[in-house]
C-alpha cells in the first residue's frame, strides 16, 4: 500500500504563519479547560480524581474467541456475485446485496465452522445464515445453530457432527450490505461532474475489510482462487483483479441490469480482491500481450491527466520483470483514480486503487513534486505485484517485508522511468532520516513482531507505520548495499519463483540471500545473512557509531533521543549489532569495515594533522555517526572551506547526524548548529532540505517564546544568498531551474525567505496572489511554487484571501490543485478562521473523509491553530475516533502532528490527561502514537529547558 501523503513543500510554508501572541494561545487552552470543567465538574483546576476505571481484560476461551481462525479449514475457490446499488433506497441508504460460495477442505477434525463476517445482514432462505453441501460424495453434518460474535468478526456455524478430514465442502450465503461512505470493505464514492453527482462502488479490502463485502476466510495465508460476478446498471463499467469473460445484459427486480463475469482470478489473499462500478472512462496500451489501462473521471481523462501514468507504467513493469527475473504474472494491470481513498494507493492484484492525487497529472497545472509522487507511488504499487501479491506474508506481523520492500524499490522502479532526476538519493532524506526519529524514541517497536503481539484489527492497522515503511526501506537497502545488487537480485528471484503463489515468512528470504551469497565467489560477509539482519529486524532502534580518529577506536551504542529518561526494553541481542561501514579518509573511499562488537580499535581510521574521517558515506546504512572533537571540527572546517569536498548526502548526513546528537546530549547543542554556518554557500537540494527539517524542530520549541526572533534573524541570513542565487538563475523568477532537485531547492528559497521575513520575498507572493484574485481564470503562479506562494499569501492576508482560496479548491478539477489550496487554508493567521476550518473537517460535503485528518494536522502545523486544533480533537474526540479510530491507516498521524510542539510541562500533563480521560473510548490505531507523543513531550521540555539560553546566546551572536 503507498503512504498517505504529505505535501514536501507544505511544512515550512505552513511555518509561515509564524508566533502569534502567546496569551492568545494560554487564553484559548484555558478557556478549553474551563468549559470542559464546567461540563465535566472534574476540570483542570480540581482537585476531584480524574482517573479512568480500568477498562476489563478479555479472557478467550472458545475458538471463535481468537482473532485467529482455527487452522482447520482452508478455502480453496470462492464464487462471489456482488449488485451494488448506486441509487438510495426508500430510506435513503445506499445498500449492495450478493451471494457466495465458498468450497473449503477440512484439515483437521472439527464440528464448527468459522468464517469471518461483520456488518454484513446475512438473508438466506436458512435459518442458519448459511447452508453447508459436501463435494465429491462428501456427507456434511447438519448444522445445530449460528451466531455472529461481533468482537472477532465471525459467522460461527455449529454443527452436529464433525467434517471428515481430506473432504471438500461449500458454504453458500446471502447477504445485504451497506454501500457507506466509510471507505472499508465495499464502499461509496461521490462526486459531481458537470453540476450532477456521480456515485462509484469501489473496495478497499486490506487488511481486514473483504469480511464487510462477502463471508470469507480473511487472513492472507488463506489464499483461493476467486470468480467474481458483479451486477450493474448497463451505463456503467465493472471492474475486478481479472479480464472480464464477457457482459449480458438482464432484467432483475424489474430494473434493466447488465452482468459482467471475469475469470478466474490467480491464487491470492482476500486483501489483495478489487470490485469497481463506476462511468468512468480509460486511456489503454497493449505491448507484449500486456493490457495496461488508466481509469478515471471523463474530465480527468479527457484533460490527458492519465496520460503520464499510463507512459510510465509500462517501463516500470519493464524493469521490475527484469529486476526480479520474473515475468508480470497477470495478463492486464487496470489502474484507477477514485475521489474518495483512504491511504495512497492500493495493490490490489490487477487492480490498483490509488487517491487521484497518486495517480494523475496534469503538464501544464501539475508540479514536479506531483509527477514525483505518481511515479513514486505507481513504482511502489507495481513492486508489489511480485513482492506481496506472488509471495505474500503468512501473517501481519511481517508487513514490514511486503512495505519495506516496495518502499526501497520504489525508488529504483522511478528512477528507471525517470533517468535524470537522480532520484535514488532522495530515499535518505523521505525514509531514512525521516524514519530515525520515531525509531529513537524507547516506544519504539522491532521491524518484526511476534504473531501474537498482532491479532486484533487495530493491532494491524498500527502495523502501517513509518517504522514498516521506512525503516523497512532503510535495512533493505543496506542489505543491498553489503551483499551487492547483483546477489540481492539473485537472491531476490530465487526466493520469488521458490514461493510463487503461496506464503512466506521473512526467515525465507533470508535463506535465498545467503544462498545466493555463498555461490558469489570473493564476497566476504562476516556472518550469515540472518545473523547480521536478525540484529536489524529483531530488536528496535539502531545504534550511534562513535569514531576516535585520535586512536583508531570506534564503539557503538543504541542510539535515543531522549537516554536519561528512556528505560531501555530487554533485547536478546543486547542492542549491538553487525554494522557494515563503508567509509573515506580524506576524500578517498576506503575498503568496508565490519563493527561487530561493541568496542574496536582500527589503526586505518586513526588520523592526525589535517587528515579527516568521514564515515557511512552516501549513508548506506542504518546508523548514526559521531566522532572525536578535533574530526567534528575538521568536518566543520571543510564545510566551510570547500563544501563540495564532502559528498552531496553526507553534507545532508553531518547536519542531520550532529543536530540529533545533540539532541541526545552527546554532543554540544552548538556543535549542531555551527553545521548550519556553510549553508551561505550551499546550493543543493539534499543538504538545505537536511538543515531545514531539523531547524524546524528548533522553531517548534521556540516559536512561542524570546527566542524565536534571534532564530529568524539568523534563518534570514543564511537563505538570503539561496534566495538571490534563484532570483538570478531564474531571470527575475521568471523561468524554472532546469534541475529535479534544484526546482525543489528554489521552493525551499522562497518559502523560508518569506517565512524568515526576506521583504521582497512576501511582496513578490502578495504580487502574484493578486494578479490570480483579479482574474481567476488565469493563474500567474508556476505550479511548483503554488503551495508555498497560496500559504504566504493567506498568512499575510485576511478574510478576503482565505474565501478566494475556497472558492478555488471547491471549484478545483485537478485533484493535486484542491490539495495545494487545502493545505495553504489552514496558514492563515486568524484563529476564527482557523476554527471555522476545523468544522469543515466533520463535514464530508466541504473536507472529503480521506481528507480529514490531514487537515487538522495541517491546521496544528501553523503555531496560531496548533492549540485550536488540540482543543478540537479532545473535545470531538470520541466522534472522530467513531469515524477513523479503528479502520484508518492515517490516525496515528493525527496524534504525533498535532503533539509535535508540545514542549511546556502544562501541555504535557494535558495529555496524559487526554490519555487517561479517553482511555475507555479508545485510542485504536493511535495507541503506540499516544505513547510516543508523551515520550516526545517529556523529551522536548527537557531539552528547551537546557538548551534555550545556549541557543539564544549562538543566534544571536550569529546574526549579529
Amino acid at each position: 500500500m503507498g503512504n498517505v501523503y504529505v505535501n514536501k513543500t507544505l511544512g515550512l510554508c505552513l511555518l509561515v504563519a509564524a508566533a502569534a501572541a502567546l496569551t492568545t494561545i494560554i487564553a484559548l487552552s484555558v478557556a478549553y479547560n474551563n468549559e470542559k470543567s464546567k461540563n465535566r465538574g472534574t476540570g483542570a483546576g480540581s482537585t476531584a480524581s480524574t482517573s479512568t476505571p480500568p477498562v476489563p481484560s478479555f479472557t478467550p476461551k472458545d475458538p471463535w474467541d481468537y482473532y485467529r481462525l482455527p487452522s482447520s479449514l482452508l478455502p480453496l475457490f470462492y464464487n462471489v456475485t456482488l449488485w451494488p446499488r448506486l441509487e438510495p433506497d426508500a430510506d435513503g441508504m445506499y445498500i449492495f446485496t450478493g451471494h457466495s460460495v465458498v468450497i473449503f477442505t477440512c484439515l483437521k477434525n472439527t464440528d464448527l465452522v468459522i468464517i469471518h463476517s461483520t456488518k454484513l445482514n446475512l438473508t438466506t432462505f436458512s435459518e442458519h445464515h448459511a447452508k453447508l453441501t459436501g463435494l465429491n460424495g462428501a456427507s456434511p453434518p447438519a448444522i445445530e445453530r449460528s451466531w455472529f460474535v461481533d468482537r472477532t468478526e465471525y459467522l460461527v456455524l455449529q454443527l452436529r457432527g464433525e467434517l471428515s478430514v481430506g473432504a471438500s465442502y461449500a458454504l453458500y450465503t446471502e447477504f445485504r450490505g451497506e454501500l457507506a461512505d466509510d471507505l472499508q470493505g465495499f464502499y461509496r464514492s461521490e462526486y459531481t461532474e458537470g453540476g450532477v453527482k456521480k456515485v462509484i462502488a469501489t473496495s478497499q479490502m486490506q487488511a481486514t475489510y473483504a469480511r464487510k463485502a462477502f463471508p470469507c476466510f480473511d487472513e492472507p495465508d488463506m489464499k483461493a482462487v476467486f470468480n467474481v460476478t458483479i451486477i450493474h446498471d448497463r451505463s456503467t463499467v465493472a471492474l475486478s483483479n481479472s479480464r472480464d469473460t464477457g457482459q449480458k445484459d438482464s432484467v432483475m427486480e424489474g430494473l434493466p441490469v447488465r452482468v459482467t463475469t471475469f475469470e478466474p482470478t490467480e491464487t491470492m489473499s482476500t486483501y489483495l480482491l478489487a470490485f469497481i462500478v463506476t462511468d468512468f472512462i480509460e486511456v489503454e496500451s497493449k505491448k507484449h500481450n500486456l493490457l495496461v489501462r488508466i481509469w478515471a473521471r471523463r474530465k480527468a481523462i479527457e484533460d490527458r491527466q492519465g496520460d503520464y501514468a499510463l507512459n510510465v507504467t509500462g517501463r516500470i513493469l519493464q524493469f521490475y520483470e527484469q529486476y526480479y527475473n520474473a515475468k508480470y504474472p497477470l495478463p492486464k494491470s487496470d489502474q484507477i483514480a477514485l475521489p474518495d481513498f483512504h491511504a495512497g494507493a492500493m495493490e490490489n492484484w490487477g487492480l490498483i486503487t490509488y487517491r487521484e492525487t497518486a495517480l494523475l497529472y496534469d503538464p501544464i497545472i501539475s508540479s514536479t513534486g506531483n509527477k514525483e509522487r505518481v511515479v513514486t507511488v505507481i513504482a511502489h504499487e507495481l513492486a508489489h505485484m511480485w513482492f506481496g501479491n506472488l509471495v505474500t506474508l503468512k501473517w501481519w506481523n511481517d508487513l514490514w517485508l511486503n512495505e519495506g520492500f516496495a518502499s526501497y524499490v520504489e525508488y529504483l522502479g522511478a528512477d528507471y522511468a525517470e533517468p535524470s532526476w537522480n532520484i535514488k538519493d532522495l530515499i535518505v532524506l523521505y525514509d531514512v532520516h525521516s524514519v530515525f526519529a520515531v525509531d529513537a524514541l524507547a516506544s519504539s517497536h522491532p521491524l518484526s513482531r511476534q504473531e501474537e503481539e498482532v491479532s486484533d484489527p487495530a493491532q494491524i492497522n498500527e502495523m502501517f507505520n513509518t517504522i514498516s515503511y521506512k525503516k523497512g526501506a532503510a535495512v533493505l537497502r543496506m542489505l543491498s548495499g553489503f551483499l551487492t545488487e547483483s546477489v540481492f537480485t539473485k537472491g531476490l528471484s530465487s526466493y520469488l519463483n521458490t514461493f510463487a503463489f503461496k506464503n512466506t515468512v521473512y526467515t525465507n528470504l533470508w535463506d535465498h540471500l545467503q544462498q545466493a551469497a555463498e555461490n558469489t565467489a570473493g564476497l566476504n560477509i562476516p556472518h550469515t545473512v540472518h545473523d547480521i539482519m536478525n540484529r536489524w529486524t529483531l530488536q528496535m532502534g539502531f545504534p550511534v557509531v562513535t569514531i576516535d580518529t585520535r586512536t583508531g577506536r570506534i564503539t557503538q551504542k543504541h542510539f535515543l533521543l531522549d537516554p536519561e529518561s528512556a528505560v531501555e526494553r530487554p533485547s536478546q541481542f543486547n542492542y549491538e549489532w553487525f554494522i557494515p561501514i563503508k567509509w573515506m579518509k580524506s576524500g578517498v573511499e576506503q575498503p568496508q569495515y565490519w563493527l561487530l562488537q561493541k568496542t574496536d580499535v582500527s589503526s586505518q581510521m586513526k588520523v592526525s594533522g589535517v587528515d579527516w574521517v568521514l564515515a557511512n558515506v552516501k549513508i548506506s546504512g542504518y546508523y548514526r555517526v559521531n566522532y572525536d572533537l578535533t574530526n567534528w571540527e575538521r568536518l566543520l572546517s571543510l564545510l566551510n572551506n570547500n563544501h563540495k569536498a564532502v559528498p552531496i548526502l553526507n553534507r545532508a548526513q553531518i547536519i542531520d547526524d550532529a543536530f540529533n546528537l545533540a539532541r541526545a546530549k552527546i554532543i554540544n547543542t552548538t556543535l549542531a548548529l555551527k553545521t548550519t554556518k556553510y549553508l551561505a554557500m550551499e546550493r543543493d537540494f539534499v543538504p538545505w532540505e537536511s538543515a531545514l527539517r531539523n531547524l524546524e524542530y528548533y522553531i517548534f520549541m521556540f516559536d512561542r517564546t524570546e527566542v524565536y526572533e534571534a532564530l529568524q534573524a539568523y534563518l534570514k541570513k543564511q537563505i538570503q544568498p539561496l534566495f538571490q542565487h534563484f532570483r538570478t538563475i531564474t531571470a527575475n523568477w521568471t523561468k524554472i531551474p532546469p534541475g529535479h532537485t534544484d526546482q525543489y531547492n528554489q521552493i525551499n528559497a522562497i518559502g523560508t525567505a518569506c517565512a524568515m521575513g526576506v521583504e521582497s520575498c512576501r511582496e513578490l507572493t502578495k504580487s502574484w496572489y493578486r494578479k490570480w484574485m483579479d482574474n481567476p481564470r488565469h493563474n500567474p503562479i508556476h505550479p511548483n511554487l503554488k503551495s508555498t506562494v497560496y500559504c504566504n499569501a493567506i498568512a499575510y492576508g485576511g478574510a478576503e484571501e482565505w474565501n478566494f482560496a475556497w472558492s478555488m479548491f471547491k471549484s478545483a478539477t485537478l485533484a493535486s490543485e484542491a490539495s495545494k489550496l487545502r493545505g495553504a487554508m489552514a496558514c492563515t493567521k486568524k484563529p476564527w478562521l482557523l476554527n471555522k476550518y476545523l468544522e469543515y473537517t466533520l463535514d464530508p460535503t466541504k473536507i472529503r473523509r480521506q481528507d480529514a485528518m490531514s487537515t487538522i494536522q495541517y491546521v496544528a502545523r501553523n503555531v496560531v491553530g496548533m492549540p485550536l486544533a488540540w482543543n478540537f480533537i479532545r473535545e470531538k474526540w470520541d466522534y472522530i475516533f467513531q469515524l477513523y479510530g479503528k479502520g484508518s491507516f492515517s490516525f496515528s498521524g493525527l496524534v504525533s502532528g498535532i503533539t509535535k510542539r508540545f514542549s511546556t510541562e502544562f501541555e504535557l500533563q494535558e495529555l496524559k490527561r487526554f490519555y487517561e480521560d479517553k482511555r475507555r473510548v479508545g485510542f485504536g490505531s493511535a495507541t503506540l502514537a499516544m505513547e510516543q507523543a508523551i515520550e516526545r513531550t517529556a523529551a522536548n521540555i527537557k531539552w528547551v529547558k537546557e538548551n534555550r539560553g545556549h541557543v539564544l546566546k549562538w543566534l544571536t551572536d550569529e546574526a549579529a
